[in-house]
This record gives structure tokens, sequence and C-alpha cells, in this order.
């Protein structure tokens, strides 16, 4: 059924197909007629971060930009769903056209430049979500803001979302905001990493709850690079890595009408880049923080490439674009077998800090509520 419905939204520009694939979805949540229509996706739960998930697949960051659809895609099967990204202030992104499909490669090229209506709205919706899915929450900074204020736009995002994500993913490693990969390197990551972990303490003092941190990161560097990136992860006590974002290169499609589009490639031809960068990854932090692998997986045996290369959950975006809802049944199955075989569901928190409850689909979050000595999070149940 879904190759009708893609044939259909294919024909739309790739942004207009977006955007009434949204609208769809929101309504379809609505309605009822979500479930009904999609496969049943296995209970295959890993714990990760601290957190239990329902199954290791998620929805990676930049399809569900304001968290609209939050609950819809908790519906669909994903066991985690991350939105964003995020920014302080919203920003329109950048000029139309910006996506674009390279059909016979099964990939697309986006420079959308952190397109968002700002944390405010995205934290309206947070707070009406109501799915067994973990929400993820992927946090970055204005185009206008400089690099050497960066931490500001990324504690402002942290403190807003706190209360409600399950967990936060620091987005350093876009291709489409001026400067931004930047700060994966240097004084610039030192630093952040410094305000992120000493705010996200003084976080879960005043909440009562233990919010983990992720950093995602490019493929786009040599790696060399990336192992010391994972070393001043693990010095700084960063609770999870996720590997990675689109990359520039194009000589995987070279020749295609849209290869000299800028903007990061995602898809098929990231497939092989991004488990290799994985598994460099998961060597050099030696099980003491998780990989999250995410790129170019189009089928199940992708994603049990990165979960043998060292992932311990994985994320689509492309691929669920390109193949549809059944997807998402086939990695869970695949993926969740994978982890059970290598007898690693249950990677060990290493902070001794209580990791949130999960919230079910009848039990939203609650919101916070000011006593007169500090503010916490009331209690969920599974």
């Amino acid at each position: 059924m879904y190759q009708l419905v893609r044939s259909l939204l294919f024909r739309l520009n790739p942004e207009t197909a977006h955007d009434v694939t949204m609208d769809l979805l929101g309504a379809g949540e609505r309605l009822g007629l979500i479930k009904p229509l999609v496969r049943p996706v296995p209970d295959r739960p890993v714990r990760v971060m601290g957190l239990t998930f329902p199954n290791p697949v998620g929805l990676a960051a930049g399809l569900d930009k304001d968290g609209e659809c939050i609950n819809a895609f908790g519906r669909l099967g994903f066991g985690f769903v991350e939105v964003g990204t995020v920014t302080p202030l919203g920003q329109p992104g950048n000029p139309k056209p910006r996506l674009f499909r390279l059909v016979g490669h099964e990939a697309i090229i986006n420079r959308m430049g952190f397109n968002n209506k700002g944390v405010d709205h995205l934290v309206s919706h947070l707070e009406k979500a109501k799915t067994k899915a973990v929400i993820g929450v992927n946090i970055g900074k204005n185009k206008d803001t400089p690099v050497e204020k960066a931490n500001d736009d990324y504690i402002a995002c942290l403190r807003k979302v706190y209360p409600w994500a399950g967990y936060v993913a620091v987005n350093l490693s876009s291709p489409n905001t001026p400067g931004l990969r930047e700060l994966q390197f240097g004084e610039h990551l030192t630093s952040l990493l410094k305000a992120l972990k000493n705010e996200q303490n003084t976080l879960a003092k005043e909440y009562d709850r233990y919010v983990p941190i992720a950093i995602k990161l490019a493929p786009d560097m040599a790696d060399d690079e990336l192992r010391e990136i994972a070393g001043q992860l693990v010095a700084h006590g960063i609770d999870g890595v996720i590997a990675t974002n689109t990359t520039l290169e194009r000589d995987a499609v070279a020749g295609h009408e849209h290869a000299d589009e800028q903007g990061g490639l995602s898809g098929r031809p990231l497939t092989a880049l991004s488990t290799d960068k994985i598994r460099v990854l998961a060597e050099a932090v030696a099980g003491k923080i998780p990989v999250i692998g995410v790129g170019g997986i189009m089928n199940a045996a992708d994603a049990v490439e990165k979960i043998r290369a060292g992932a311990s959950l994985v994320q689509i975006y492309t691929g669920f674009i390109y193949k549809g809802t059944e997807l998402i049944a086939e990695v869970a199955e695949a993926a969740g077998a994978e982890l059970v075989s290598a007898g690693r569901t249950g990677f060990e928190k290493r902070v001794e800090e209580a990791a949130p409850e999960q919230r079910s689909e009848e039990q939203p979050v609650q919101k916070p509520v000011q006593d007169e000595v500090t503010q916490e999070l009331q209690p969920v149940t599974d």
C-alpha cells in the first residue's frame, strides 16, 4: 500500500510532500486511524542511557521538527521519537528549494537550516504528548547566534525541554548552519561539554530526575578526529553519542542532476560511511557510553550491520521516506534479535541518578509544579 502512497507523494515537491504527510499523520492520529492500518511492531525492549526503549528503532531528528506528530509516530511503532532540531527562537531556515530527492540512489539532499517555530512552541507539544515511545529532543543554535555564543543557545534549549524530554540530543553536526561543525572540535567542544554537564547536574537536582545527553556527530571527519572527540565525551560524562548526521560527500551520487546541490546527503549513499564511523566510535568509547546508529538504514540488514558495528539503538529517516511503515517493524525485529543474540539488551547506565519513568499511551507527562522548596516533575506511570 505504501508504494501507492509514495507514488502520489513523490509527484509533489519534496517539501510540500513532507507537509502533506505531517498533516495526514496528525489527522490520522486524531481520528484513531493509524494503528489499524500499520503492521504491529514487536516488543523488543532495550535499556540504554538508563532508559527503557520499547524497541531499538527510532525516528531520527528532522522529520518532526516542532513535535507536532509525536503521538502519531509512536502509534506507527517507533521505540523512540527524536523531535527537532529546535532553536531558542523560531527561524525560517534557508531559502527554498532546499530539499531534493535522488530517487535512483534512494537518497535525499537537504539544506533546511534548522527551520522551526522555536523551543516554546515545541514544549507546548511535549506537554501534551501521550506515547510509550521515548521522546528525544534535538537542540541547536540559531543561525544568527555567533559560534562564540553558541553555548547560550544550547543551555537555553536544554532548560526549556528538560522537564519533558526522555533524553536530549545536541546537534553539532548539521552542515546547513554556518560554523556549527566547528563546535565538534577543540576549545569550542570542551567549553560546550562543560556547560552542558554543569546545567544537566543543576537541572537534575531541580527536577529530581536525570535526563541523559547525547552528542550528534558528522561523518565527514577523520577517524583520529572521531577518537579524540570520543575521549572528550567520555571524560566529560556525556551519556551517549549519535552517529551520524548527513554527509557532504558526493562521490556516490556523481552525475545526478542534484548532486551539486549544497546540503547534507542522506540515504543509501551514507549507509557504509556511517557504519564505519559507528565502528570507530564504538571502539573508541570502549563500552563506557552507548552509540546510537543512524545513516542510510534502508532495510533490516543495514540496521543489523550498525548493531554489529557497536550501536545500541538505531534511527531511520530517509529509509522511512522511501520504504514506509513496514521498515519500522522489520528493523525493530532484526535489530532487537541481534541485540538479544549479542546479550546487549540491558546496557548499564554509568550514572547513579534515577532515570525518568516512561509514560503510557494513556498517561501524559504531568506538568512540573512549584512547591515551597523546589520544583520537581511529578511521578508518571509505566
